[in-house]
């Protein structure tokens, strides 16, 4: 009879030892303002509760597929990720159940790696997982070697115990934590975005953007290509030591013709099971390409101006809020684009033109509309014996001045005549000698409807 009482009493008192254990763990999680802080909290309350020489919570992270934690006692305290199927916290994870083992290194599914990065020798192991109120199942809690003897099912009870009574905690941290990432993430997006697209020069936008979305998506590298419509290919520009290399490619084939051509983002985990990924590059440059995701580049018309596509997401393939923030992000660089190759086809065209004013053997100015010479030629230097820095710039009729008045007088019958003029065998005096020549002077009327005077 007094073995009984006694053994009654014994287990009224752990019960009531385990409720204020209990209420102890949901009032000091509940006055903490961080998830770095519960996690804390609860790996200190389980090394002492289940006297262990070490606990560990792992909270699984739905983006990468990976169990990750911030707070372990010992040497390891820095942020550890593994897969959420590897390693007892692993099993338990994705299994739902507790686990007891009296031997780690026996047990086939121990990760040995821990140890031996952190010189830790893990002798048992209880591990739990860590639900929620509803029964989602959020993470691992993890306790190693016992001080005294093996783990226990009543140790196991009382770790499921602890974690759920946290778990409304930790939920609501988690979610917390997210939300002030996404802020984050949106505060520097739209700072990005504006920095980004104030950019005109082509060569150095799409190194910024290809930079910036391997920076944002956590990847390992980044191509941006753009369609040329003259010759039906995608090309890019990348750095190539001091200097900028151009690549091109047919736009139908490959990875990106085929994002270019359907104008859908495709998002492939594994590289090489995929028919359309051609590996002929990888063999060229050394690089070995696990997960891609590339998405089209629309401009505010809805054509499809090129793609994006960003190789290797460290820590997994590329998730569908990955593929989003992509797509919003070239959705806001995408006028910039076409603006800084509008620029880029336009300062071409005038590297044509000034190439072509520079071969010609006359001698060729021009003047704005308020009468400054704008430019002069190399030959028309060289018959006006005189210096650049000395001719652009200046007014015609300070120019042409004195003996030389009748020139500046014929810009000036144009610029209001609108009429072409032509003077044959024209007296000029260049420095001490005269000089004949012959002057042709016709309006040069800008692109716009205006036909603004240039």
């Amino acid at each position: 009879m007094t073995a009984a009482r006694n053994s009654k009493r014994k287990s009224a008192t752990m019960r009531l030892r385990e409720a204020e254990l209990l209420l102890k763990v949901s009032t000091l999680c509940a006055s903490l303002d961080s998830l770095d802080e519960v996690l804390a909290t609860l790996v200190d309350i389980t090394s002492q509760e289940i006297s262990c020489q070490r606990a560990t919570l792992f909270l699984n992270d739905p983006q990468t597929g990976e169990l990750y934690s911030r707070v372990a006692q010992g040497s390891l305290q820095r942020e550890i990720r593994i897969l959420n199927s590897v390693g007892i916290a692993g099993h338990v994870f994705t299994e739902g159940e507790g686990l007891i083992v009296s031997d780690a290194y026996a047990d086939p599914r121990f990760n040995k790696e821990i140890d031996q990065q952190t010189g830790f020798k893990t002798e048992n192991i209880l591990c739990a997982p860590v639900r929620t109120a509803k029964g989602q199942i959020i993470g691992a809690m993890q306790s190693l070697n016992k001080i005294e003897g093996q783990f226990t099912e009543d140790d196991l009870h009382l770790l499921e115990q602890i974690t759920l009574q946290a778990s409304i905690a930790l939920e609501s941290n988690i979610f917390s934590e997210r939300m002030a990432e996404k802020r984050q993430q949106e505060m520097e997006f739209l700072g990005l975005v504006a920095d980004v697209t104030a950019e005109l020069d082509l060569g150095t936008l799409l190194q910024r953007v290809m930079s910036e979305a391997t920076r944002m998506l956590n990847a390992e590298r980044s191509t941006l290509f753009l369609n040329d419509d003259k010759t039906s290919e995608l090309f890019s520009r990348i750095a190539q030591g001091d200097s900028v290399g151009e690549i091109r490619l047919p736009n139908h084939l490959g990875i990106a013709g085929t994002v270019f051509t359907s104008g859908k983002s495709v998002n492939i985990p594994h590289a090489y099971a995929d028919l359309r990924f051609n590996p002929s590059f990888d063999k060229q440059t050394g690089f070995f390409t696990r997960s891609i995701l590339c998405v089209p580049i629309h401009n505010k018309d809805g054509k499809v101006i090129g793609v994006t596509q960003t190789l290797n997401k460290h820590g997994g393939p590329f998730t569908d809020e990955d593929e989003s923030r992509l797509k919003a992000f070239t959705a806001q660089v995408a006028i910039a684009l076409e603006n800084a190759k509008l620029f880029d086809d336009v300062q071409q065209m005038k590297d044509y033109n000034d190439a072509v004013l520079e071969s010609m053997t006359n001698g060729v100015l021009t003047v704005d509309d308020e009468g400054y010479i704008v430019t002069c030629n190399k030959a028309g230097l060289q018959i006006l014996r005189t210096e650049a820095s000395s001719i652009v710039g200046a007014k015609t009729e300070e120019f042409f001045s004195g003996e030389n008045k009748l020139v500046s007088e014929r810009f000036d019958f144009v610029r209001e005549t609108q009429q072409t003029d032509i003077l044959m065998d024209a007296a000029l005096v260049l420095g001490e000698e005269p000089v004949s020549a012959n002057l042709t002077v016709m309006p040069l009327l800008s692109s716009g409807d205006d036909g603004e005077k240039l």
